[in-house]
């Protein structure tokens, strides 16, 4: 605690109620935000003489301020504790990234619904499922459900203007409902019985198609008691393959935390409708020092807070529950419960959970011993000081001098920030300029950095030779910043890997490290990051410029018409093959208009 700040005239106010409290330091920043039943007795407790934990130590040593909000429950003080920590992202609190995207399957409200991989806001009218822990989990669900119910996953552009069944019919993968060749009865039936399966109804679904088998065999339709044949089977595969057995429940979450060295590692697995989804882990920031109980209660308030949960969910750490039952029974709308005890299969499922944090941590360490390695190994090559840590790493890309954007990464910390990247629209240049373009890239990037606003980098790749490297020298002396090290990355002979040359701003001659070199492993990294970086961004700002020259500029051709030519031929390569008559037959546009948009993208 330090000697200025003298808690007793807050504390002696404090009232008996539920609330929130923020702790400040000097400068005047939130460094710990939490809840309280009791404001008085909890604030309090952290001015006692035997404070058992060094993280809490230190963390009340650097106490100037104190600010509290009284709520009405234990419940809305939660709610208010996770808003502010995302807001303030205060130092001693145990942070998980703010992941709001979780994927989901949709089948959309069309006529002959879509099935789709959504992230995102949820739209009414559709039907969702999930969420799953991965988008690759998502993936393989509907390659499962094309494979049994042949449902179309085709965009509505596409679907709207086939003529003839494409590859997905051909294989078996869907029944082309966007030529008739199955009804729309029969299809809302294939609808429905996926929209049972991922609804954990399996036994349902092959009750339903056993008694259609046995009708159509009875009928003689044998060929079509074969379909139903098949599906059955199709489903026993999956059944036998993902289906969690003696689970007491269709839909649970397990989650374990665990330790080493000090990194914390949250695993969730997910069980929808009977079904092992898939697991996720997660790495809190701020959690050196903390307990696993903290970093678990941190995880259920920042994630499900702001989730869609199942009813229940199973922790493997004892913590406090009642607030967060009650919140998340509100959130829900059901009785939503939170085991801290698990026994028999819901143990098992909790043990597997452990096995993979552990996992995850060995393997995020291996990996972090890996990089520290390679970096020391970079160090030795090019003479670096000991202290090189934060590498940025800028590349150029576009196409014969359009859409140009250039790119900056960064590592630090012995991996790469990809919340630290950044992108650059580069115009008002002469397309092609490599040089205009990293001048401009770069003065963008100091200029802020100079002013305080950003880390100081210890060093800078520039993937270019001689000319851009005296470039980002001039940018550096302009800006402010002359001491960063520059070190410019030339491709080799004939661009293979493992020729690459470094040049530097004082030495006349490149440096080359071996093929096998651990430092030239980790810049090639960096910077083919950065390429990856630059061009998915020129490709993204090409696409855009393109369309919206193509269509947008047209004077008469409104957010309607657009939309109207582009569902008619099913894309914009459709509207530019399209003739003058044909333009003309789309609702709103006229035969004049037809032919000016036909001249404009002729």
């Amino acid at each position: 605690m330090t000697d200025a700040f003298d808690p007793k005239p807050i504390l002696k106010n404090l009232p008996n109620l539920p609330g929130v409290y923020r702790m400040k330091n000097a400068s005047d920043e939130v460094i710990y935000v939490g809840k309280a039943k009791d404001l008085k007795k909890r604030v309090s407790s952290y001015f006692n003489k035997n404070i058992p934990s060094p993280r809490t130590r230190m963390m009340v040593s650097q106490i100037t301020g104190i600010e509290t909000t009284v709520t009405h429950s234990e419940a809305e003080a939660l709610l208010l504790e996770n808003n502010l920590i995302k807001s303030f992202m205060p130092r001693y609190n145990v942070l998980f990234r703010d992941d709001k995207t979780y994927p989901y399957i949709t089948l959309t409200g069309d006529e002959y619904p879509r099935l789709a991989f959504h992230r995102g806001t949820q739209r009414k009218g559709n039907d969702y499922f999930g969420p799953f822990p991965n988008a690759v989990a998502v993936r393989e669900s509907i390659q499962l459900l094309q494979k049994v119910f042949k449902l179309r996953t085709c965009e509505n552009t596409v679907f709207s203007n086939r003529t003839r069944p494409c590859l997905q019919y051909q294989i078996e993968r869907c029944t082309a409902p966007c030529v008739d060749l199955i009804s729309v009865e029969d299809y809302r039936r294939d609808v429905s019985h996926a929209t049972m399966f991922l609804q954990g109804r399996e036994q349902q679904v092959m009750d339903e198609l056993g008694e259609k088998m046995m009708a159509a065999a009875e009928d003689q339709e044998y060929e079509m008691a074969a379909v139903y044949r098949d599906r059955m089977q199709s489903l026993r595969q999956v059944q036998a393959k993902q289906f969690v057995s003696d689970f007491a429940v269709n839909d649970a979450d397990v989650i374990a935390v665990a330790e080493l060295m000090g990194e914390h590692c949250v695993n969730l697995v997910m069980i929808r409708g009977g079904r092992h989804l898939g697991d996720k882990s997660f790495f809190p920031k701020n959690a050196h020092g903390a307990e696993l109980q903290d970093t678990m209660q941190a995880f259920l308030e920042q994630y499900y807070v702001s989730q869609n949960m199942p009813p229940l969910i199973i922790v493997g750490v004892p913590i406090e529950t009642e607030a967060l039952e009650e919140v998340f029974t509100q959130q829900a709308g059901r009785k939503v419960k939170i085991n801290t005890n698990a026994i028999g299969d819901k143990r098992v499922w909790l043990k597997m959970a452990e096995t993979n944090a552990d996992l995850a941590l060995q393997q995020r360490a291996a990996q972090h011993s890996n990089q520290q390695a390679r970096l020391t190994a970079l160090r030795e090559a090019l003479d670096l000081s000991e202290t090189t840590e934060r590498i940025e790493c800028f590349d150029i890309s576009h196409t014969m001098g359009e859409a140009t954007v250039a790119s900056c990464v960064v590592f630090d910390k012995g991996q790469m920030q990809n919340s630290e990247y950044r992108r650059y629209n580069i115009t008002g240049i002469t397309p092609g300029d490599d040089y205009a373009a990293m001048r401009d890239a770069l003065t963008r990037r100091y200029k802020k950095v100079a002013a305080g606003e950003g880390k100081l980098p210890d060093l800078v790749f520039i993937d270019g030779g001689k000319g851009q490297l005296g470039v980002a020298v001039e940018v550096m002396q302009e800006v402010g910043l002359p001491d960063i090290l520059l070190v410019g990355i030339a491709k080799g002979e004939e661009r293979k890997p493992g020729l690459e040359q470094m040049f530097f701003p004082n030495r006349d001659t490149p440096i080359g490290l071996k093929k096998d070199n651990p430092g030239l492993h980790l810049l090639q990294q960096i910077r083919d990051e950065a390429h990856r970086f630059a061009i998915t961004g020129h490709r993204a700002r090409r696409g855009k410029a393109r369309m919206h020259s193509s269509l947008e500029d047209i004077a008469g051709i409104g957010a309607k018409r657009r939309k109207a030519l582009l569902v008619r031929f099913g894309g914009l390569d459709g509207v530019k093959n399209a003739s003058v008559d044909e333009l003309a037959q789309v609702e709103g546009i006229s035969q004049m208009l037809a032919e000016k948009i036909y001249q404009e993208l002729h």
